[in-house]
């Protein structure tokens, strides 16, 4: 069956970095674009980045842009998030999934507090 494992999270300073991995298994993840979603406490669940098949086009929530990279190796089924000049906002499980499915991982914390 389809399994997606984040990892990676964790508690950082303000201005730290961190990065996230999502392996996935169970689908042809080499076909299949990836998304990083995130949510915080008491609020919904966003959407972060996005990445194609290729890893040619990538998209990002404007809240992170310019400190977030989203990317892939389709080689080791894995999505990866680094997370540059983290903010306290930044705080919140972060999700990856499979787009076009409802394909969830169960998460990973992260908390940017000093």
């Amino acid at each position: 069956q389809v399994r997606l494992v984040e990892s990676g999270g964790g508690l950082v300073q303000p201005g730290g970095s961190l990065r996230l991995s999502c392996a996935a298994s169970g689908f042809t993840f080499s076909t299949n674009g990836m998304s990083w979603y995130r949510q915080a406490p008491g609020q919904e669940r966003e959407l972060v980045a996005s990445i194609n098949v290729f890893g040619s086009v990538r998209d990002y929530a404007d809240s992170v842009k310019g400190r977030f990279t989203i990317s892939r190796d389709n080689a080791k089924n894995t999505v990866y998030l680094q997370m540059s000049s983290l903010k306290p906002e930044d705080t919140a499980v972060y999700y990856c999934k499979r787009m076009g499915y409802q394909h969830w991982g169960q998460g990973t914390q992260v908390t940017v507090s000093s």
